[in-house]
């Protein structure tokens, strides 16, 4: 038989029934197996603010002088072997480290010496490994002859940069997600937060609660307040706990709360009057970026509908008359 061609199987009504059963088959085999495989991100992020909660248990006793030295709990996750012996070795904590990566990994998600350990190892292996991986792609694989050795040693230059780069931008990466998430759920938590202190009780009471009941919208913002809680429970001072809170979300609006908080706490404002205030702002600065994006769907869905509706629109209505004027079967 001959080959149909493209146009051909595009034409044949058995092909192109196939070709959609087997997609919508497809689809439908993705959708039941999803739900099976999500891992439950709730427990193993709460299992980490547990361990986190400890560590700093154990290191306010250590400073109150409860604690003798080698004595410490050996809760907190230790990094791989030979990430610690290659920073060790080279110092990257002090050559490499800035308090940037520091903020960085924190607004992350990501705590203690093994994140660190960690971003640093790759921060040094990465460059190193993308500048010989692309001397083997230009030399050996790709084998470009327009470029001379120069120019593809730029080009292995240029790939141990983006290797440098890559650990910040993965960062940054999960930090946005984590402050989007947390965003969407912040004016309710201030909703809840403002009726547990209402109702009597304590503001440590108060986050503890909220960090349990906002989980199910945020699990990002949940372990926040969780954290917030262990260190309003175990600081000396609780204006550090807030400003830790604010540097580890990094949103305006936590920042707002946080400074709220330790004004009402100085000068012994109601806490509830801010709470209110705060939440009602939050809410309004939610829905005014909702009406951005609402403003900005016109421009964005200009360009899609040029080059994909109107020629089918049009196909549709003159394929008919043009049929019907050139005679056509």
């Amino acid at each position: 038989m001959a080959d149909k061609g493209i146009t051909g199987y595009i034409l044949d009504p058995q092909f192109m029934g196939s070709l959609l059963t087997a997609v919508a088959v497809g689809a439908t085999i993705i959708t039941v197996a999803l739900p099976l495989l999500e891992r439950n991100e709730f427990k193993s992020r709460m299992k980490t603010v547990a361990i986190e909660r400890e560590n700093i248990r154990q290191r306010e006793r250590g400073k109150l002088g409860n604690m003798k030295g080698g004595t410490r709990a050996g809760l907190r996750i230790e990094p791989k072997n030979y990430m610690k012996q290659l920073v060790e070795l080279l110092d990257l904590k002090k050559n490499a480290s800035t308090e940037n990566s520091k903020n960085a990994l924190a607004q992350a998600g990501y705590r203690g010496m093994s994140a660190e350990y960690t971003f640093l190892f790759f921060r040094f292996v990465m460059p190193v490994a993308l500048f010989f991986l692309t001397l083997l792609y230009v030399f050996v694989i790709l084998k470009v002859e327009r470029f001379n050795a120069s120019g593809k040693i730029g080009m292995a230059i240029c790939g141990a940069y983006l290797g440098f780069k890559a650990p910040e931008i993965f960062l940054k990466n999960q930090a946005q997600k984590r402050q989007v998430s947390m965003k969407l759920a912040f004016p309710d938590a201030l909703d809840l937060l403002l009726i547990c202190v209402e109702s009597g009780m304590s503001i440590e009471q108060a986050f503890r609660r909220v960090s349990g009941e906002i989980a199910t919208q945020s699990v990002s913002l949940a372990e926040e307040l969780a954290l917030l809680t262990a260190e309003l429970s175990y600081l000396p001072d609780r204006r550090t706990a807030y400003e830790n809170l604010a540097a580890r979300t990094g949103l305006e609006a936590v920042k707002s709360v946080c400074t709220a908080l330790v004004q009402a706490e100085r000068y012994g404002t109601p806490i509830g009057t801010a709470l209110r205030t705060l939440s009602q702002e939050s809410r309004d600065m939610r829905m005014n970026e909702a009406e951005k994006k609402a403003a900005a769907l016109p421009p964005k869905l200009t360009v899609p509908m040029i080059l994909f509706f109107l020629p089918i629109l049009f196909a549709v209505i003159m394929t008919p008359a043009l049929t019907q004027a050139f005679g056509w079967k």
